[in-house]
């Protein structure tokens, strides 16, 4: 009759030890990737813009060789080992790419913003000015991106334009048309976003600062924009990460972004597979780390009532 009772308690004693949830432990090592991923990116940069702080410029950390010379001692894990050679002998032209990538996309988002603003306004408060705005977003958003930059490019020269201060920032000019390019075309999409969100702002908040003293300009720029941006956040997660990506096109007009610099490998060696698996890993933990950044901003921006990232 004691039996059961032990039992019990046995289990009882069981479920009070602690234990370690499946998304604790998810967690834990998307850190612990996004830790190694950019800790071995941003060593790697400091070393060729260093002039070699710690191996030769292009030159990876460890050799090709070493590594396939510990497959050769695990015939099992050759394949693996092969394919880690293989990565690590690329990795340092591949962070080049990735970088101008980086830059690229940051600056296009960022600077189009300053474009979006204005364009949401006039379309949500405008008279005339919202037929302007519906102009610009309607054709950027309604052409390929890839047209746009070849008409930036092939079509209005942009790159012979570049002052000569600006001249040899990039490695390549096109780039110059492919940042105008990208900022264009995410003003559009960002216009869009951030309208969506100033109308999901009560229209009362307008009329309650022109009930305080303020002009109808003021009244949108401290009361409503404030409210605004912070439901838009949401897209401009999405439009960081669909920029990201896409601005793999502007390797069609030769900059030498991620993507193009993949292909011009992968056309030397004719390895497809294997370097643009390596490419999409790359462009994965990109999108990864800007989703995490977004979702912290807009945990961080959050006020009561207005929502919050957080369970998402």
């Amino acid at each position: 009759m004691s039996e059961p009772v032990v039992d019990a308690a046995q289990e009882q004693e069981k479920s009070s030890e602690p234990r370690i949830s499946t998304g604790a432990v998810g967690r834990a090592l998307l850190v612990a990737a996004g830790v190694l991923f950019w800790g071995w990116l941003l060593l790697r940069w400091a070393n060729d813009w260093l002039g070699g702080l710690l191996v030769p410029v292009g030159q990876p950390f460890v050799a090709p060789e070493t590594i396939e010379s510990f497959g050769a001692e695990v015939p099992g894990l050759a394949g693996a080992f092969d394919a880690l050679a293989f990565a690590v002998e690329y990795l340092p032209t591949l962070s080049e790419g990735l970088w101008l990538t980086l830059v690229l996309t940051v600056l296009g988002i960022f600077f189009g913003f300053f474009i979006a603003v204005p364009l949401s306004v006039a379309r949500v408060y405008g008279n005339l000015s919202k037929y302007v705005s519906l102009l610009y977003t309607e054709l950027l958003r309604g052409t390929p991106l890839l047209a746009q930059l070849f008409v930036l490019y092939f079509g209005l020269d942009i790159s012979g334009y570049v002052p000569g201060f600006l001249d040899g920032v990039f490695a390549n000019n096109a780039a110059w048309a492919a940042l105008v390019g990208f900022v264009l075309n995410s003003a559009a999409y960002q216009a869009e976003y951030i309208r969506s969100a100033l109308q999901s702002v009560d229209t009362g908040q307008l009329t309650a600062g022109r009930a305080i003293g303020l002009s109808k300009v003021d009244a949108i720029r401290y009361v409503v924009l404030p409210q605004g941006l912070r439901f838009a956040i949401p897209g401009w997660t999405n439009e960081l990460i669909y920029l990201i990506k896409y601005s793999s096109l502007a390797a069609f007009i030769t900059v030498p972004e991620l993507f193009k610099r993949a292909n011009d490998i992968a056309s030397s060696n004719f390895r497809y597979t294997a370097m643009f698996t390596i490419t999409a890993v790359l462009y994965l933990a990109l999108v990864i780390t800007a989703s995490r950044l977004m979702n912290y901003v807009e945990d961080r921006t959050s006020i009561p009532g207005l929502g919050s990232g957080s369970g998402r």
